[in-house]
């Protein structure tokens, strides 16, 4: 088997640059007791850099590339998984747990909010993803495309935009810019405020983005009482992942 035919109703772009193959691997902070996910490995153009990583798993929903990486690292086929990423019980990993991944584009965003849901596993993800989500995630208050990922991740990892990365060094190349983001988990263990009803109030918060708060919030059926006016005048784009925290106490009268 000498080739995997990119699939584009799986969103695939094999990268071809061994060089920016290497950069990305290399921005993946080797950490002797985790265990690695690289998810979508393609012809394993990653891969091959991360090998000798401890507990090392691909995962890829492309029966073709498990195969080919099978047969041309056959003495690492147990760490190819023919198996959904999004499907996938993280819990059922060591941990801490790294993420790595030139991810498929369709489904980034799915990716990101599955990592938040395993944010006291995942220690780190290195990705590359379409440049328009990179900035997004990175972005902070006050910006027109800070949104739901921005809060949620920004809130348990430090996030950090490395490089971008031209469309030619693609098979096939995409009609956008990608982005190689990196995010390290930071020091917050919980949030002071209940972790739940934070996640609504931000998409709530974002669902209706230009709005103020006072309206995008009425389908929570929360009373707003005891919120202050400067809060509910705002609209989501322009609070702080930290007046979120504040904004879900008064919400739940803590």
């Amino acid at each position: 088997m000498s080739k995997v035919s990119p699939k584009k109703h799986l969103g695939q772009h094999f990268l071809m640059d061994e060089t920016i193959a290497r950069r990305i691997v290399e921005s993946l902070t080797i950490r002797k007791q985790a265990a690695v996910i690289e998810i979508g490995p393609g012809m394993g153009m990653l891969t091959k850099y991360l090998l000798d990583r401890p507990g090392l798993k691909t995962m890829d929903v492309d029966k073709e590339s498990v195969d080919y990486l099978r047969c041309n690292y056959q003495t690492h086929s147990e760490k190819f998984l023919f198996q959904d990423f999004l499907k996938s019980n993280l819990n059922a990993y060591a941990s801490p747990l790294q993420v790595i991944g030139n991810l498929p584009y369709n489904i980034s965003s799915q990716i990101f909010f599955k990592i938040y849901d395993y944010r006291d596993k995942v220690v780190d993800v290195v990705c590359m993803i379409q440049k328009e989500v990179a900035d997004r995630i990175v972005s902070k208050e006050g910006n027109k495309i800070y949104g739901i990922l921005s809060v949620l991740l920004q809130a348990y990892y430090n996030v950090e935009y490395l490089f971008t990365v031209d469309p030619g060094v693609f098979d096939p190349p995409p009609k956008v810019n990608s982005a190689v983001i990196r995010l390290t988990r930071n020091d917050v263990q919980n949030l002071d405020c209940d972790e739940s009803l934070f996640k609504r109030v931000v998409k709530s918060g974002f669902g209706k983005r230009r709005k103020t708060l006072r309206n995008a919030l009425k389908d929570l059926n929360l009373s707003l009482e005891n919120v202050p006016d400067e809060l509910l005048s705002s609209r989501a784009e322009q609070l702080s992942v930290a007046s979120f925290v504040s904004l879900t106490k008064y919400l739940s009268h803590e």
